[in-house]
């Protein structure tokens, strides 16, 4: 094995900062920047003026404003992404950008709307969607020479709102403001968020839909992204038969946002719908090796162009558990839950195929799609398992009975998915034998040791009992083993050089630092009271998912005993 071979994978992506991309012009007043509306400009729109729940024919989206709120006030602002679209922070929390932030003001140039989609949701066809609570504000031509959307969610009522109030409270918006951007820097494709706007006006919710609606906080997140398309906006398209409305949906979006394939054709839809297979596939293996779970993968949630979209329960894995959804909704049936994430995206990618059946003379071309996004995850998937272990790759044989029985071992007690995957770094790898010439007890630590330092990463003293003791120390040992055999191939690379590439392998695929239900519920209390040190705290360390960062390993610990079952620290339900 060669040094090249040791390098991280491409399964990881960099994330650049985005002060080190290019030399930024200066930042903009957000009532200066220029606006752009092609998606408004290219397609068919809404004839109807009318701002009224209703079913919508034959269109794309529906012309329609914010409705003003009583007094928008900015309460977290996200400098990098404000640095990507060139515009500067507010310099107070009121004035006139936090006026447009919060739904009071549109600027000229700006043409609002509410997308039309359908989905399938819980694995029914629901019919007609739609934004019913986020109005797309207008495209920013941005100092990298993209444009992206502003779009802002809880902005109030459009026709697609149906029963709905059209507003977001403050404990959803939070936790979309915060995971979109700890997704960004962990490296997972995902809609990135500029700002968060409390209303001055409560918002009433049933948060746990037993009955006891409360009025509870509003406010507005300003979600950014190329483009917030998504498998819905095809699906109510074809299943109207609105055939030419859905093809120059598609001509858009391909010659918007994948330009490189070519221009619209039979064979370019059916490159475009692999293209989506392809990232999509990319973007599940991203979610499981980071332990997250999206909790509500309708297709009208699952983006275009391969980003995480529409937080809503999500979660994290703390308690290692292949079926563990963080949406109360689910819970019966478990159709999110982490170990089906896999399988739900290859469904929906299903349904998205049927819905351009249409555009693809070569029907099979579609099925190629689909096996490109099984061959995609499962590529992606082993070789971010192999960096989470620091293997070069598990193409060894018995590879797969090791993560196997990982897998049933992290099962077994309650164990945390990211503290164990990290801890493995500390597990000595040693030389052939032990300082006793011992070829069966390998490594320098006796048993007891080994395992303890993998201690933190369980919820009870049961891991430590003689019997699940024995399974994880016999897990360590042949983990080690297995390690020695990719030192032993790196014959051209030293044991130091070998390490170190190892560890830093592994530092890249493993998070510290993620974004535990808890610690968000934290931020959204200290908000409600006024304070916003504790969601700046988190913005921050947020940043440097991979680091270690002096003063905040209390960040990095199990989450504690009393989140376990507290409101908004474990599972969740989709009231927002």
């Amino acid at each position: 094995m060669t040094q090249s071979n040791l390098k991280h994978s491409d399964t990881v992506p960099e994330v650049p900062d985005v002060a080190d991309v290019a030399d930024l012009p200066e930042l903009a007043d957000l009532c200066d920047a220029q606006f752009d509306n092609s998606f408004v400009r290219e397609l068919p729109g809404d004839p109807v003026a009318h701002n009224v729940p209703r079913a919508v024919r034959d269109a794309c989206y529906t012309r329609v404003n914010p409705t003003p709120v009583r007094a928008p006030q900015l309460l977290a602002w996200a400098d990098p992404v404000g640095e990507l679209l060139g515009i500067s922070r507010p310099e107070s929390p009121v004035g006139p950008p936090v006026e447009v932030l919060g739904g009071n003001r549109v600027l000229p140039g700006m043409q609002p709307y509410a997308a039309r989609y359908g989905g399938h949701q819980f694995g029914h066809w629901a019919g007609q969607l739609g934004d019913g609570r986020a109005i797309t504000l207008s495209e920013i031509h941005c100092p990298d020479g993209k444009r992206r959307e502003l779009q802002l969610k809880g902005a109030g009522k459009t026709p697609y709102s149906r029963t709905a109030d059209g507003r977001a409270v403050l404990r959803s918006s939070v936790r979309e403001f915060l995971c979109s951007e700890a997704m960004h820097y962990l490296g997972v494709p995902t809609t990135r968020a500029l700002s968060l706007v409390t209303t001055g006006e409560t918002v009433v919710r049933d948060m746990f839909y037993d009955g006891h609606p409360k009025a509870e906080m509003g406010a507005i997140v300003c979600r950014v992204a190329p483009s917030f398309v998504r498998f819905g906006n095809f699906e109510i398209l074809a299943a109207h038969r609105e055939l030419e409305t859905l093809k120059r949906l598609a001509d858009y979006v391909i010659c918007e946002h994948f330009p490189e394939l070519g221009a619209p054709s039979p064979a370019t839809y059916a490159r475009w719908f692999e293209e989506i297979c392809r990232r999509t596939g990319t973007l599940v293996a991203q979610w499981m090796r980071v332990g997250f779970v999206h909790g509500v993968m309708n297709t009208d949630n699952m983006s275009i162009l391969g980003l995480t979209m529409d937080y809503g329960p999500y979660g994290w894995l703390e308690g290692f558990d292949l079926q563990w959804t963080p949406n109360t909704t689910d819970a019966q049936g478990r159709r999110y839950c982490f170990g089906n994430q896999p399988q739900i995206a290859e469904w929906n990618l299903t349904r998205l195929a049927s819905a351009l059946a249409s555009l693809v003379e070569d029907q099979a071309a579609l099925e190629r799609g689909l096996a490109v996004f099984g061959e995609t995850f499962h590529n992606a998937w082993r070789e971010t398992l192999a960096d989470k272990l620091g293997l070069a790759s598990l193409g060894h044989e018995g590879d797969d009975i090791l993560v196997s029985d990982l897998f049933d071992l992290m099962q077994q007690v309650e164990t945390d998915m990211t503290l164990f995957f990290r801890g493995l770094m500390a597990v000595p790898i040693g030389d052939a034998t032990d300082h006793a010439g011992n070829p069966d007890n390998p490594g320098h630590m006796d048993d007891g040791a080994l395992a303890g330092l993998l201690r933190r990463a369980f919820y009870t003293e049961q891991a430590f009992e003689a019997t699940q003791s024995s399974r994880l120390i016999g897990w360590l040992r042949r983990y080690i083993a297995r390690v020695r055999l990719d030192a032993e191939a790196a014959d051209k690379v030293n044991a130091v050089e070998f390490a170190n590439l190892r560890l830093e392998r592994m530092r890249r695929a493993n998070p510290k630092y993620v974004l535990r239900n808890y610690m968000a519920q934290q931020a959204i209390e200290a908000l409600e009271q006024g304070d916003a040190t504790v969601i700046t705290r988190l913005m921050e360390v947020l940043k440097h998912p991979y680091d270690e960062q002096l003063g905040q390993e209390e960040l990095a610990d199990r989450r504690p005993e009393w989140a376990r079952n507290k409101a908004g620290c474990s599972a969740l339900s989709c009231s927002s």
